[in-house]
């Protein structure tokens, strides 16, 4: 299931999901400027690599805790492709303008690098051994989805159903869009997570986009709404 575009009304201009959309973009261009060698060395340097925070913990000298958890939060602005870009920024862009218009800018964006945190902390815990530089706002963005389902479950988001050579588009509620969501990361996640944890290759980094989910989901609650808001014409 694709989601298009949901019905939930705002009242205000979402602009710290603007910035966010664009600096990723920016990031993500820039990235295409860089040599392949350079590009793989930025994914090593910036990216979060969990063996990299277990050699840190363990006390190698040649690995700093800092250094290590950097990249947790530098990796929310790399990604490894277009169509990993485009995903990501798609989703941000449907369900971010909401919430950022129910908790204001500042809580959004502490939601937001809250989630993302989150999910590199269960994206470790699942994987300390592995060297494969985890990378990309998908944790974040689904801390967002999580505070989504819980404030707007009964939305209605227009879903691209791939079904063969047939693409109905059809409306269906929040809760059943983003409950699937989750339902097939947890599977992905629970059948990759042995192979994932040594494996030298890239991947899906579903249990960091579980971990963001879930902290997006218990989040939420937490944080004040904005006191104000104000209709405006969605276009």
């Amino acid at each position: 299931m694709i989601p298009i575009r949901d019905d939930a009304p705002r009242y205000s201009r979402p602009w710290v999901t603007y910035l966010l959309v664009a600096i990723n973009v920016l990031m993500f261009l820039y990235e295409l400027t860089l040599p392949t060698d350079l590009r793989n060395q930025m994914m090593f340097q910036f990216g979060f690599v969990p063996e990299h925070l277990t050699r840190a913990i363990s006390g190698s000298r040649h690995m700093t805790l800092d250094t290590a958890l950097w990249p947790v939060v530098s990796s929310m602005f790399l990604h490894a492709s277009w169509l990993h870009l485009i995903a990501n920024m798609w989703v941000l862009w449907i369900f971010g303008d909401n919430i950022e218009d129910y908790l204001g800018r500042v809580y959004y964006l502490v939601l937001y690098f809250a989630s993302g945190l989150a999910a590199g902390g269960l994206h470790y815990v699942i994987n300390t051994n592995s060297t494969v530089p985890s990378v990309g706002a998908s944790g974040a963005i689904a801390g967002i989805m999580g505070a989504y389902l819980v404030l707007y479950p009964s939305a209605r988001v227009l879903t691209l159903i791939p079904l063969f050579v047939f693409f109905p588009m059809i409306y269906l509620p929040a809760w059943l869009v983003l409950g699937y969501w989750f339902v097939v990361q947890f599977i992905s996640g629970a059948a990759t997570a042995i192979a994932y944890s040594s494996q030298t290759a890239g991947g899906v980094a579903f249990w960091a986009h579980i971990g963001g989910f879930l902290a997006g989901v218990l989040l939420i609650k937490l944080f004040p709404t904005r006191p104000r808001r104000y209709r405006v014409v969605r276009w």
